[in-house]
């Protein structure tokens, strides 16, 4: 089994690593500080379960969680000293499977670690799977992306920003929402609408895409933008947008 504990105090990390190891002696613990380095430990690393702190220094919990369940089902168990029941639904209803509230005792730790894995046995993760969407194939797994069969260079903000969008096919995306997935909810009021357009700029030139007749990003001015589906439907991609509330201005 592997166990991903992200937290950025190391006694949390020795007392989770220490219930997890009491109780799966051969379970490999994956360790992550902060937010950035959770995400990309959970795409290559692939845990069995994820047991995440909500306060991170570069993102908080909910973020670093919105941003794997674009790509990953991997059960994920949040631990905070928060303990409200509006941040307990906000974290379930995001998609957490379970909640801890710090301090916790090893028995309701290793209680809870048990009963999550339990109803995760054959819970299928297709959103790890490579997706298609008409000439467009991409393993976000394995951060790779390919354009009529030809491979596409994408910077780790473009890959980001193109999964996001993919996710949310036929769904205007707004700059806000694309902040929040990219760079953490507590970076919205610092990156601004020019940022966003920069990358979405590059990202839809290497992907081949016109922004006056644009196949996949469409923009929505003053608001966001939305993935267009081509007619060939993709894995996890299945709905045709209507354009006729999108700009085709970039």
């Amino acid at each position: 089994m592997k166990v991903l504990v992200v937290d950025d105090h190391q006694n949390i990390i020795d007392a989770v690593k220490l219930c997890i190891n009491l109780r799966w002696p051969t379970a490999q613990i994956c360790i992550a500080y902060d937010g950035e380095s959770a995400i990309e430990t959970v795409k290559t690393e692939m845990p069995d379960i994820v047991i995440l702190d909500i306060g991170l220094p570069d993102m908080d919990g909910y973020a670093v969680l919105d941003n794997l369940r674009q790509f990953s089902n991997v059960p994920v168990i949040m631990l905070t000293v928060r303990d409200s029941d509006v941040d307990i639904a906000r974290g379930l209803e995001m998609g957490a499977d379970d909640y801890i509230s710090k301090p916790f005792s090893h028995v309701e730790l290793l209680a809870r670690t048990e009963a999550v894995l339990r109803r995760a046995v054959g819970r299928s993760d297709s959103r790890q799977r490579p997706l298609t969407a008409g000439d467009l194939w991409a393993d976000f797994e394995r951060g790779e992306v390919l354009v009529h069969e030809k491979p596409v260079q994408l910077t780790s903000t473009e890959l980001r920003i193109l999964r996001h969008l993919i996710y949310n096919a036929g769904r205007v995306v707004t700059h806000g929402s694309l902040v929040a997935a990219i760079w953490g909810r507590q970076q919205e009021e610092e990156i601004d609408t020019h940022t966003i357009t920069v990358h979405v700029r590059h990202l839809r030139s290497k992907l081949g895409d016109r922004v006056d007749s644009p196949k996949y990003i469409a923009t929505v001015r003053g608001i966001g933008y939305k993935f267009l589906v081509p007619t060939t439907v993709a894995t996890a991609v299945n709905q045709q947008p209507s354009n006729s509330d999108v700009n085709q201005d970039g």
